[in-house]
């Protein structure tokens, strides 16, 4: 991307957090200042790479659980970068007819998004700040009938809100407004950073001071938090890997997660 003019709105000698994920991804979307921001970041932590693997690996089995079961609704909120193996490539596989709109702050992300994505049915991309969870709610009704299940995709963002924020609603409130919004049988997949290694972790978090979003680690028992009013389904918050993993995982066993995963369902 740094052959092409920034839009609008950004900088891009800023990181961007979706940019430096893209990166992890051995993506091309990104500008030098994120690249320079994720080889720091991976210095501190070589496995955040492997990490953002299995998260997308993670993704992949969680979605096809909600088709299997019957959700054809999917929004997928901080939706970052299209990639290989996205929601709708893996939703539409099983049912062509689940709408799956994403949804993202980042004009970059919405733009590519649009001109990669223009030619699909039953997508939508939405430019929103999940941080307003009521503007949120409201772009998100013209796509999305809150009368039957809704399943919320949250993966690798909620770590990037803290839970109070004078930028608008803190984490918690977030994940609660969308609960009271949807209707029995709607779900929240969820992946969230931790701090797998305490001795480094003030290095990561300034670094990611220096970007677009600060990091908010959180303990297994605080991530636990987000599914209050949702049945976790099994095998409840783990690693990524070891979300109902398949017979040949992306990455091996050996690997290191420094974030846990989740998926849980409104009764």
């Amino acid at each position: 991307m740094d052959s092409q003019a920034a839009p609008d709105g950004v900088d891009p000698n800023v990181p961007n957090v979706a940019r430096m994920y893209d990166y992890y991804l051995d993506g091309k979307d990104n500008f030098a200042a994120d690249r320079a921001a994720a080889e720091q970041i991976l210095k501190l932590f070589p496995e955040t790479r492997d990490s953002a693997r299995e998260n997308r690996a993670f993704l992949s089995r969680a979605v096809r659980h909600l088709v299997e079961s019957g959700v054809r609704q999917i929004v997928d909120l901080g939706s970052g970068l299209p990639t290989q193996g996205n929601t709708h490539e893996v939703a539409h596989g099983i049912a062509p007819d689940t709408r799956v709109i994403y949804v993202d702050y980042d004009p970059v992300v919405c733009a590519h998004g649009r001109a990669l994505l223009a030619d699909g049915e039953n997508i939508t991309i939405v430019q929103a700040d999940a941080r307003d969870p009521e503007k949120l709610l409201v772009a998100l009704r013209e796509h999305v009938d809150f009368d039957r299940p809704v399943a919320f995709l949250m993966l690798a963002i909620l770590h990037f809100i803290p839970d109070e924020s004078s930028d608008g609603a803190g984490a918690y409130e977030i994940v609660q407004r969308l609960y009271e919004a949807s209707a029995p049988g709607s779900y929240l997949v969820l992946s969230h950073a931790i701090d797998a290694k305490p001795d480094t972790t003030p290095e990561a978090l300034e670094i990611y001071n220096r970007a677009t979003a600060a990091l908010s680690l959180r303990t297994h028992a605080e991530i636990t938090r987000f599914f209050d009013g949702y049945e976790l389904v099994e095998p409840g918050l783990v690693f990524p890997k070891d979300w109902r993993p398949d017979d040949q995982p992306l990455i091996g066993a050996e690997s290191t997660s420094i974030g846990y995963s989740g998926v849980g369902r409104k009764p």
